[in-house]
């Protein structure tokens, strides 16, 4: 079953259980959407007016590498180099939203279907990204498949300098006027997968991929 679906049906019962219609109303729809409008937010830092530099800046603290290439047509030879400086394979999945790019021109082979066993590259674009914290904004759909960027060992992100928001309240906002409700994953990938539970000590990759490089597109 669609998580979307099975998400609705278990609202639904805990609405009849209050008793009340199974899909909320309009009117509910609009007094939920005031409240977030007339809701004050708390405390946020301020930021500069560069935030694409802001978040190149901030995605590098957290151990996220980044080239910066001027359009999309630029993106597979910025794998291409990225690949070939890591000695990483040549091959990688990539969401089924990536197929017009020129990956066969720039020598790479790329499959676009979700990750196996085995893939040790995935490709994927964002929703938007975060230039307060570096964060990368995912949203799983049925050709973004959220495991592209989980799964394998290093994780490959194209970030379009004109979806680059300043905070996650920026982000959420986004979601909510572009997709009106939340899909059945939204991702913040915030570097490399990390912990530090044994003896303190840092480790990458433990819960995801040891490496995440942004391809940030600037037009």
């Amino acid at each position: 079953m669609d998580t979307s679906i099975a998400r609705r049906n278990i609202l639904a019962r805990i609405r009849a259980a209050q008793g009340r219609e199974a899909a909320p109303a309009e009117s509910e729809r609009e007094a939920a959407a005031d409240y977030l409008a007339r809701h004050p937010q708390g405390p946020r830092p301020a930021m500069p007016n560069d935030l694409v530099a802001r978040f190149i800046e901030e995605a590098q603290k957290l151990s996220t590498t980044v080239e910066s290439v001027d359009a999309l047509s630029d993106v597979p030879a910025a794998v291409l180099r990225y690949l070939t400086q890591h000695g990483l394979p040549l091959q990688a999945i990539a969401w089924q939203t990536l197929q017009d790019f020129n990956w066969t021109e720039a020598g790479l082979s790329i499959e676009f279907r979700k990750p196996e066993d085995g893939d040790v590259v995935g490709i994927t674009g964002c929703f938007c990204a975060t230039a307060e914290t570096g964060t990368l904004v995912l949203l799983s759909g049925p050709e973004t498949y959220a495991s592209a960027g989980l799964l394998p060992e290093t994780h490959i992100a194209i970030v379009p300098a004109s979806r680059i928001v300043a905070g996650h309240e920026d982000a959420f906002n986004l979601i909510r006027s572009e997709r009106g409700e939340l899909p059945r994953a939204v991702n913040f990938v915030s570097g490399p997968s990390r912990t530090g539970d044994i003896e303190q000590t840092i480790v990458l990759g433990a819960h995801g991929p040891y490496r995440v490089h942004a391809i940030v597109v600037r037009t």
